[in-house]
């Protein structure tokens, strides 16, 4: 079993930095791609950034820039660093890893974190 856990949602100012953490933990071989998603109410979940093993990162057209992901392989975790944040980046952040466990190659995902961008 493999659980990733969430961890440095909140409330921010338009214009503020918040960093999202997310560590999978359980009977785990490998961890290839890891990367955050997130959605609003009335929308569909979309993608925010992905990282590769190897450090190669992808981002939604609208974070670039000001969005940064990275991660630890030793400890199997990712981060997001979140600069310059606006009110529609509100949404639950959810965090996403394929894991190479005993039971194979699967897609985990977190429980979630609020984000919410207001003055």
């Amino acid at each position: 079993q493999v659980q990733l856990v969430e961890s440095g949602g909140g409330l921010v100012q338009p214009g503020g930095s918040l960093r999202l953490s997310c560590a999978a933990s359980g009977s785990i071989f490998v961890t290839n791609n890891m990367g955050w998603y997130r959605q609003a109410p009335g929308t569909r979940r979309e993608l925010v950034a992905l990282i590769t093993r190897s450090g190669t990162t992808r981002f939604a057209d609208s974070v670039k820039g000001r969005f940064n992901i990275s991660r630890d392989n030793a400890k199997n975790t990712v981060y997001l660093q979140m600069n310059s944040l606006k009110p529609e980046d509100t949404a639950v952040y959810y965090c996403y890893a394929y894991v190479m466990s005993a039971s194979g190659w699967s897609d985990y995902w977190g429980q979630g974190t609020q984000v919410t961008v207001s003055s």
